[in-house]
């Protein structure tokens, strides 16, 4: 049994590599894929690791950019993308699909096999900065 890069402590980027690695499946190459997306959408984004716990030694990655924009939560079978003022977005081509009753938080669950439409994923990163640096740090 391979020891997990988890158990070693690094820079968030670091961690979520690691986090990655260890699921080893198609959560961890979507976790990747919706990474890149960010990236590629906010080449300024700051990546950290939160909620790291016994239970869930990887952490949950999170993005921010003068405030929160989204979390990459994975779970059994499907990873949820949390974006915490998604309420506030405009969403035009219907990428969020979870959490639309909510006064804030908005997300997109992604099971296996499913497409996710990037250019409109970018777009929402690309609001959700926005939506941050318009109303200042938070």
């Amino acid at each position: 049994m391979k020891k997990s890069a988890l158990q070693k402590p690094g820079a968030p980027s670091e961690l979520i590599d690691a986090r990655i690695m260890d699921l080893d499946d198609w959560r961890g190459e979507t976790l990747a894929r919706i990474r890149a997306l960010i990236k590629r959408a906010d080449p300024e984004v700051v990546e950290e690791v939160k909620w790291r716990k016994p239970s869930n030694p990887g952490g949950v990655p999170v993005w921010y950019h003068d405030g929160l924009i989204c979390t990459g939560e994975t779970y059994k079978n499907h990873v949820r993308l949390t974006f915490a003022k998604g309420a506030s977005l405009e969403d035009p081509k219907s990428v969020f699909n979870a959490g639309l009753e909510g006064n804030a938080f908005r997300a997109i669950v992604i099971h296996e096999g499913d497409e996710i439409d990037e250019k409109a994923f970018e777009d929402l990163v690309r609001s959700a900065v926005a939506l941050n640096t318009s109303s200042g740090p938070s």
